[in-house]
C-alpha cells in the first residue's frame, strides 16, 4: 500500500514529497460532483478540472470556447465532491495570456469562488510575468508544456511536440524556468518519452505526463477517455479501463425495450 494512501488531504507539498520518495502521482480529470466523488473515493492523488470540459462536456472541437465563468462552475461542482484529492483548475484560453494583471484576477476568481487548491496554465517563457504575478499572490501554479491545446491553431496539429532539437531545448529551458518561478508541478503532454525522462530528472518539481512515457513522476488522463465513455478518441497513449459507452448505450436500449413492452415497472416496482 502507498505510504500516502492514508493521508487525509493531499497538498502541493505531498506531491513534492512523492517525487522525492519516488512514488508515482495519479491524476484524472473531473468536471462534476458525482464523478469527482467517485474519482476521489478511488484514491486519486489529484483531480484536474480541465478546460477539456470544453470538448467532453460541451462538445466543442477545441478547448478555446470555454469561459472563466464556466470553469469556475465546473470547479465548484468538483470541490463539493472531494474529501482528499488536490484539486487543480485550468485557467481557460484568454484569461491569462494578454497581461499579468488579468491573469492574477482570473486566478483569484477561481480560488475565491470555487475554493479549489491550485490553478494550471499553459506555456513557458511567454507567460513568465503572469506566473510570477500569480505565485507572488500565494496561489499555487501547475505548469503545462509540450502539446498545449490552447495553442492548437498556432501549432495546426495535435501531433507529438518537441521532436526536433530546437523545440526540445526550449521545452527543457521552459521547464527549468517554471521551476524557478515557483510552480509546484508541471504537466508534460505528448512529447518523446526520452525528453520527458530528461526533464523529470533535471528539475526538482514533479512532472505529470500525458502521452509522455513512463518516466514522468505521475500520469494524468481525461476521465471520460479512461473509462471508455468516448468512442472516437483513440490516441496511442490512452489505456481504457472500462467500455462505458457500450455498457451505457446497452443499458439505455434495455430500458427502452422494457418500458415499450410494459415490463417496467413491474408489480414489485409499483406502490
Amino acid at each position: 500500500m502507498s505510504v500516502h494512501s492514508e493521508i487525509k488531504k493531499i497538498t502541493t507539498e505531498t506531491l513534492r514529497k512523492m517525487k522525492f520518495d519516488k512514488e508515482k502521482i495519479t491524476m484524472l480529470t473531473a468536471y462534476d460532483f458525482t464523478t469527482a466523488k467517485m474519482v476521489d473515493a478511488g484514491g486519486i492523488d489529484a483531480i484536474l478540472v480541465g478546460d477539456s470540459a470544453s470538448n467532453v462536456m460541451a462538445g466543442y472541437e477545441t478547448t478555446l470556447p470555454i469561459t472563466l465563468d464556466q470553469m469556475i462552475y465546473h470547479a465548484q461542482c468538483v470541490i463539493r465532491g472531494v474529501d482528499r484529492a488536490l484539486v487543480v483548475v485550468d485557467l481557460p484560453f484568454g484569461s491569462y495570456q494578454s497581461n499579468p494583471e488579468k491573469a492574477l484576477e482570473s486566478a483569484v476568481r477561481i480560488m475565491k469562488e470555487s475554493e479549489a487548491h491550485a490553478i494550471k496554465l499553459e506555456g513557458g517563457k511567454e507567460v513568465e510575468k503572469s506566473i510570477k504575478k500569480i505565485v507572488n499572490a500565494g496561489i499555487p501554479v501547475m505548469g503545462h508544456l509540450g502539446l498545449t491545446p490552447q495553442s492548437i491553431y498556432q501549432f495546426g496539429t495535435y501531433k507529438v511536440r518537441a521532436k526536433e532539437d530546437e523545440e526540445a531545448e526550449k521545452l527543457m529551458s521552459d521547464a527549468k524556468l517554471l521551476e524557478d518561478l515557483g510552480c509546484f508541478a508541471l504537466v508534460l503532454e505528448k512529447i518523446p518519452a526520452a525528453l520527458a525522462k530528461k526533464v523529470s530528472e533535471s528539475i526538482s518539481i514533479p512532472t505529470i505526463g500525458i502521452g509522455a512515457g513512463p518516466d514522468c513522476d505521475g500520469q494524468v488522463l481525461v476521465y471520460h477517455d479512461m473509462v471508455g465513455m468516448n468512442k472516437d478518441f483513440t490516441p496511442k497513449f490512452l489505456r481504457r479501463y472500462l467500455d462505458l459507452y457500450t455498457e451505457i448505450t446497452g443499458a439505455v436500449s434495455q430500458y427502452v425495450k422494457d418500458v415499450k413492452r410494459a415490463d417496467f415497472p413491474n408489480q414489485e416496482e409499483s406502490y
